[in-house]
């Protein structure tokens, strides 16, 4: 049977210019997907400009992009994603949104080995 665990690594916070999501330790995983929920967009998040980027690490500290990236919300309650596989130690999402924008998430991520 299949091992998988859904975690909230951010709840109710607010992004502005440049943003990281906290890391997660997932090296017993084979398979993750990062789910993006705007609660709220203020300002000119209204193209597909924004996006974050997956970031992995081997030790949580030390960060380099994955390659995979995915469009942000640009209204409150649409969700989006990405799948990321192959990714070492750990993984997070980063970003930097226009001057004039901000979004407040929640963002998930889903791990099945």
């Amino acid at each position: 049977m299949r091992e998988s665990l859904t975690a909230i690594v951010e709840r109710n916070i607010t992004w502005r210019g440049k943003f990281s999501t906290e890391p997660q330790e997932c090296a017993w995983a084979t398979e993750a997907i990062f789910f993006v929920r705007a609660l709220g967009v203020v300002g000119a998040n209204k193209s597909d400009s924004a996006r974050a980027s997956v970031q992995i690490s081997p030790d949580g500290i030390h960060w380099c992009n994955e390659g995979t990236t995915l469009p942000l919300p640009t209204e409150a309650d649409p969700v989006t994603f990405c799948r990321v596989r192959q990714f070492g130690g750990y993984l997070r999402l980063a970003g930097q949104l226009p001057i004039d924008c901000a979004l407040t998430v929640i963002v998930y991520l889903a791990l099945k080995e």
